[in-house]
């Protein structure tokens, strides 16, 4: 694939028209201006009206000065030229110089970005509301790949292992294309596990001239010109975001830890089927602890538990938490425990919890089940398949409950607000709730082997 991949046209107009936009043309104050604010330099002209500042500014596009209101004393204004009239921003100074939400460090730095923008929209506003329509997104990179991969995935022997599949694919030349396709052609290599997954986009400065990778067009402006995906790198426009499908592909070099990480960019990064936390914790607590009294109740030592964190957060699925180094199993199971507490969406999502807390109030068993059922299969895939093997070794806990004394209300009681919060920080909701997610657990213990 990566050999047949042809790069994708970078369409420039946009970049011709950045730049052919006006030039910022500061225009000096002949007088000393007293009062002027320290921030301000010499285009500061004082208190004077609109007509003033239009004639000073008459015949220079891209021409500006920084004025005081007259109606408003302390209030300042940017006068502007621009398409032969004289445009006036309120102007705002907190450390950084803004008119709108974006800050810069200079105001010839901000009028030259004013400029681009200004000078962008006029020429191309139907281009640019239209740009959308036929993105590069749909054709090359991660949905073309996507669709090819998964059809010759599927005729793949069931029998061919994933280590092989890696390997052989490991081998094609895909550092040497593009990030947008070397991340579809990640996609499907070697990610198993194909959880849907939203991008966090965040607005970005990009040094140098940069494309959007979803509608192929030049990101203009000198500053915060698009956004980034801070889990895979996507480099998009702001508007075009809203268009991208959720099939994020986080990389692992981007994802800093483990503990404190969103669950489904844990397990994308990672291309596992649950959080590698999860598996090692119960696979060390099954192979020495299952018949551990007060098992998940009684506390380990706290700076032992941030040990295990830590190892995690650094070492990933090499952490060490063999009985050599952490010989009491209560350390292990405080730090299960607390990836869970510290996840930044619990288990049971915000967007769920509600539902789940309705559910727990239905008397009749039977209603109550299938209500449960109704709301689990609207977990998104790594939480349901994270709290499906939860429960499945809770099972096996309470297997052991003559020697470790905690049966499925005992388990509920330490996992239900670990496992689900009120989306709202209400210290109230929580204690009216405890009892519905003590419950909640419970059942789920107790019915895994139907719920799940």
């Amino acid at each position: 694939d990566a050999e047949e991949y042809q790069p994708p046209i970078w369409k420039s107009y946009l970049y011709q028209l950045q730049q052919e936009a006006p030039r910022p043309k500061r225009i000096i104050c002949p007088r000393e201006v007293e009062n002027r604010p320290k921030y301000y330099g010499r285009e500061f002209h004082g208190i004077i009206s609109r007509e003033q500042a239009d004639e000073i500014l008459a015949g220079v596009e891209g021409a500006y000065i920084l004025r005081e209101s007259q109606r408003q004393p302390g209030c300042y204004t940017l006068a502007l030229r621009f398409g032969n009239q004289t445009l006036n921003y309120r102007l705002f100074y907190d450390g950084k110089h803004f008119v709108g939400e974006k800050r810069f460090e200079s105001i010839h730095d901000l009028v030259t970005d004013g400029l681009i923008t200004l000078y962008i929209e006029t020429k191309a506003s139907e281009y640019i509301s239209k740009m959308t329509t036929n993105p590069i997104y749909e054709h090359i990179g991660y949905a073309t790949l996507l669709r090819e991969k998964v059809s010759r995935r599927l005729s793949r022997t069931k029998n061919e292992s994933r280590k092989a599949s890696v390997t052989s694919e490991e081998n094609t030349p895909v550092e040497k294309i593009s990030s947008l396709v070397r991340r579809a052609a990640l996609t499907q290599n070697d990610n198993h596990f194909n959880y849907e997954k939203a991008h966090n986009f965040k607005v970005h400065t990009f040094r140098g001239p940069h494309w959007c990778e979803y509608c192929a067009n030049f990101m203009w402006g000198l500053i915060a010109q698009g956004v980034r995906c801070s889990d895979c790198g996507l480099n998009v426009h702001k508007q075009c975001s809203k268009y991208v499908p959720n099939d994020c592909q986080p990389d692992l070099k981007r994802i800093k830890r483990v503990y404190c990480c969103d669950l489904t960019t844990l397990v994308k990064a990672h291309n596992t089927q649950r959080p590698m936390v999860v598996d090692s914790c119960i696979r060390e607590i099954e192979a020495r602890g299952l018949k551990s009294e007060g098992l998940y109740r009684v506390s380990g030592f706290t700076e032992h538990i941030e040990d295990v964190k830590m190892a995690f957060d650094r070492d990933g699925d090499k952490a060490d938490i063999s009985a050599s180094i952490y010989p009491d199993i209560n350390i292990i199971a405080g730090a299960l425990k607390l990836y869970f507490r510290d996840l930044p969406i619990p288990v049971i999502t915000y967007d769920t919890y509600s539902k789940f807390i309705e559910a727990a109030k239905i008397s009749n068993p039977d209603e109550r089940l299938e209500a449960i059922h109704e709301v689990l299969m609207l977990l998104p895939a790594a939480h349901y398949e994270t709290l499906r093997y939860l429960m499945i070794h809770l099972k096996k806990v309470t297997l052991h409950e003559k020697e470790n004394f905690m049966n499925a209300e005992n388990l509920g009681i330490v996992f239900g607000p670990t496992l689900m919060r009120p989306p709202e920080d209400s210290t109230l909701a929580t204690l009216n709730d405890m009892r519905y997610q003590k419950l909640i657990v419970q059942i789920l213990i107790e019915n895994e082997d139907v719920l799940f």
